[in-house]
C-alpha cells in the first residue's frame, strides 16, 4: 500500500465529512480564484509529465509564469492536442496511473473510448455539488431520502460517479439511501413502488428525456408518482422551463425552484457547476421575459444557467467558448471543451436583473430559505463543434454521414443533411434527420425507412454512447426526405450547417 496515497485519501475524506456545507461553499470568499488557478498551473507543470512536455514543446518554462496575466496567455489544451498525444500515465500526477483508483470511459465521434482516471479525492470535491442540491433544494439533511440512480451504469462516467457522490453524502450523515437500477425502467418502477413509501422523498437522477419517459410510462401503468414526493437531478442536456413545468406537474411538484436541479458536467472533469434554487428562479424569469434573456445572453435561445465554485473549477471565456482549469485524476489547465457560453459574476447578475425590475433573492425568499449563495454564474448553450445531445449522448454529424455513404443509399442522396433533436406536442424528444435527395430522385417511404435503418446501424456501430445511453425505442431517427435545394434546409449558395439546435 502506498502510504502517501492512503494519507491523501484519509485527509480528503476527513475534511469532507467534518467541514460544514456552508463553509465549503464560502471558501472562495477568502481565497483568490486567480491565485488558486496559478498555483494549480505550477503544481501540474511540475508533477504531470505530459503537461511539462506540452509546455516544453511550446517553448514555455513554468517558472516564467508569475502573474495571472501570464497565466491567461498560456496555450489552450484540448482532447486532440493533449489527452490523445501522451500516454495515459503521463497525464496523471507523477506519471503514475496507480495514483487513481477509478477509470471512466467516454466515447468520441469515432466511438473509440477515451479514458479518464480519477481518485477518491477528485470525487469528494464533486460530491459538494451534489450536496449543494440535496441540502439546498431537497432538505435532504433532515428528510430521509431514496436516491434512485437512473444514469447508465458500467464504465460510463455518469452512473458510477453519481452513485459514489450520493454515498459520500450518506457517509457525512445525510439520511440518504442509494439504489442503482440504472436505465432499466422495470427496475426503476419496482424500487420506487416497493421502497418509496419508506422515505419522505424519492430523488430520480438521470438524463432529462429518459426521466420524462420513465415518468410518462409510469403514469400509463398506474404509478402514483405523487405518493413519493419525487425530486429530479438531471445532466447532459439543455431543456426548457416549459419542460420543467410539464414534468413537474406529472409528478406532483409544487415548487419548481426546489424540486429539480440540473448538473453541468463532462467526462473530462466531473461536475463543473449545478443549478441552484437561485439560478432556476432567474432562468424562469428570463424564460418569461425573452427580451431580457436576449439582452443578457446575446441570443434568443435560453441556455443552461448554473452556479459554480471558482476554487474547484476555474472558468475563462475565449471567443465565446468556455475554458476551465481544475485538479482531477488528469489535471487540466485552460482546457477547451468547445462549449459555447459565458460567465456572469454574482453581483453583476443581480444588478442586471434589478434593471429589469426583478429581485430573485426576494422572490426566492418567499418560497424557501435555502439556495442563495454568492457564487458566480456560468451559462452554456452547448457544444460549438456541431454535436447534438440526445439522452446524454453526444451525436456527431460524422456518424450520420457514414450511414448515408452506404451502398444504394449513397445513390439516392447528396450527402447533405440536418441533424437536430426535436420535441413533439407532449414534450417527448426524438432524433430528427432531414436528408437532401440527389437530383432526379423521388421520395418514397421505402427510401425513407432504408435511410433511417442505415443511419441507425452506423450510430450503433460508431457511437458507443448512443447505444448505451439511448433507450432502444428512441434510437430510430425520424428521417424526412427533402428535394435538392430545399429553401428551409438546403438553400443554394449558403454554407451548409449539419446540425441545428
Amino acid at each position: 500500500m502506498q502510504e502517501k496515497q492512503r494519507q491523501r485519501a484519509v485527509r480528503a475524506f476527513q475534511e469532507f465529512i467534518t467541514t460544514p456545507f456552508e463553509t465549503r461553499l464560502e471558501q472562495h470568499q477568502n481565497t483568490s480564484p486567480e491565485s488558486a488557478a496559478l498555483a494549480l498551473f505550477h503544481d501540474v507543470a511540475a508533477d504531470v509529465p505530459a503537461y511539462g512536455a506540452f509546455l516544453t514543446k511550446q517553448g514555455i518554462s513554468h517558472r516564467s509564469i508569475q502573474t495571472f496575466e501570464d497565466f491567461a496567455k498560456l496555450p489552450l489544451i484540448t482532447k486532440d492536442n493533449y489527452h490523445s498525444r501522451y500516454p495515459l500515465a503521463d497525464l496523471c500526477h507523477n506519471g503514475q496511473l496507480a495514483t487513481c483508483d477509478m477509470i471512466a470511459v467516454s466515447s468520441g465521434s469515432t466511438g473509440k473510448p477515451t479514458f479518464w482516471p480519477r481518485f477518491l479525492t477528485d470525487e469528494l470535491q464533486i460530491a459538494t455539488r451534489f450536496e449543494q442540491i440535496f441540502h439546498d433544494s431537497f432538505n435532504a439533511d433532515s428528510r430521509p431520502t431514496l436516491a434512485v440512480i437512473c444514469f447508465t451504469l458500467g464504465t460510463w462516467v455518469g452512473g458510477i460517479y453519481t452513485t459514489n457522490c450520493c454515498r459520500y453524502l450518506a457517509s457525512k450523515g445525510y439520511p440518504i439511501s442509494v439504489v442503482t437500477p440504472g436505465n432499466n425502467k422495470e427496475e426503476i418502477y419496482r424500487v420506487v413502488q416497493e421502497l418509496g413509501t419508506a422515505f419522505e422523498q424519492v430523488v430520480l437522477l438521470g438524463y432529462p428525456p429518459f426521466l420524462k419517459d420513465v415518468i410518462d410510462n409510469g403514469i400509463a401503468r398506474g404509478v402514483e408518482w405523487q405518493r413519493y414526493q419525487i425530486k429530479l437531478v438531471m445532466a447532459g442536456e439543455v431543456f426548457s422551463e416549459e419542460w420543467r413545468s410539464l414534468v413537474g406537474e406529472r409528478v406532483g411538484s409544487k415548487n419548481p425552484c426546489y424540486d429539480s436541479a440540473s448538473l453541468y458536467g463532462t467526462a473530462d472533469a466531473g461536475v463543473l457547476g449545478n443549478e441552484t434554487p437561485l439560478s432556476i428562479c432567474i432562468r424562469r424569469f428570463l424564460a418569461e421575459h425573452p427580451e431580457a434573456s436576449r439582452a443578457l445572453f446575446g441570443e434568443s435561445r435560453l441556455p443552461t444557467l448554473v452556479q459554480y465554485d471558482p476554487l474547484s473549477r476555474f472558468f475563462e471565456v475565449k471567443d465565446g467558448t468556455l475554458l476551465f482549469s481544475g485538479d482531477n485524476g488528469i489535471p487540466l489547465v485552460r482546457y477547451h471543451i468547445s462549449d459555447n457560453g459565458g460567465l456572469i459574476p454574482y453581483e453583476a447578475m443581480l444588478k442586471f436583473l434589478a434593471e429589469w425590475g426583478f429581485d430573485p433573492v426576494a422572490a426566492l425568499q418567499q418560497e424557501g430559505e435555502r439556495g442563495i449563495h454568492s457564487l458566480p454564474f456560468v451559462y452554456v448553450f452547448g457544444r460549438s463543434n456541431f454535436t447534438v445531445s440526445y439522452f446524454g449522448a453526444n451525436i456527431y454529424p460524422e456518424n450520420v454521414t457514414v450511414g448515408l455513404e452506404q451502398p444504394v443509399i449513397r445513390e439516392w442522396v447528396t450527402g447533405k443533411f440536418v441533424l437536430q433533436v426535436k420535441e413533439d406536442a407532449d414534450k417527448n424528444r426524438f432524433l430528427s434527420v432531414v436528408v437532401e435527395l440527389a437530383p432526379g430522385v423521388e421520395s418514397s417511404e421505402e427510401k425513407r425507412e432504408a435511410i433511417a435503418s442505415s443511419i441507425l446501424s452506423q450510430l450503433l456501430r460508431l457511437n458507443s454512447e448512443f447505444g448505451n445511453y439511448v433507450p432502444s425505442e428512441y434510437q430510430v431517427p425520424q428521417v424526412e426526405l427533402a428535394p435538392m435545394g430545399d429553401p428551409e434546409y438546403f438553400p443554394i449558395g449558403v454554407k451548409h450547417r449539419y446540425t441545428r439546435r
